[in-house]
């Protein structure tokens, strides 16, 4: 699966309960970069894409979506902990809003570990942040003998 996280300068998620922040224009970008595979969400993620009348035909909703999602599909995860699926992660993206906000719920995997690899980083403009910065990991599957 390809996990797909918006996080703060601190790596924060929510705050509360509450996403710290969202964005027309990232949405646009997710649904763009996942337009020929499956994207999924829980339904607390869903609401954010329904308020612009964004659901795609490509959206899939479930609340266990990041056990239902197959290689190469798409895992858009606001508001629940990554690491224990580490392993059945192929690729990281990360929107990062470029401000520190108050957390106390974070991205839980650990990027500096050796085990992930900057790929790519491409700075864009959203609808309520001047800079969001996506910035994509991958790891080499080690083959067993």
């Amino acid at each position: 699966m390809i996990l797909m996280v918006a996080v703060d300068g601190n790596n924060g998620m929510l705050f509360n309960k509450r996403r710290q922040s969202q964005d027309r224009a990232l949405r646009d970008r997710i649904l763009a970069l996942t337009a020929q595979s499956r994207l999924w969400v829980n339904h607390y993620t869903e609401k954010q894409f329904a308020q612009d009348g964004q659901i795609a035909g490509h959206l899939n909703v479930d609340d266990d979506f990041i056990n239902e999602a197959a290689p190469g599909e798409y895992c858009f995860v606001e508001n629940i902990p990554t690491s224990q699926y580490e392993k059945w992660v192929e690729q990281i993206i990360l929107f990062k809003w470029n401000r520190k906000y108050p957390s106390d719920f974070f991205f839980d995997i650990d990027l500096t570990s050796g085990a992930w690899h900057l790929i790519s980083t491409e700075d864009f403009s959203g609808c309520s942040h001047d800079k969001i910065t996506m910035e994509v990991y991958t790891r080499e599957i080690q083959e067993s003998n």
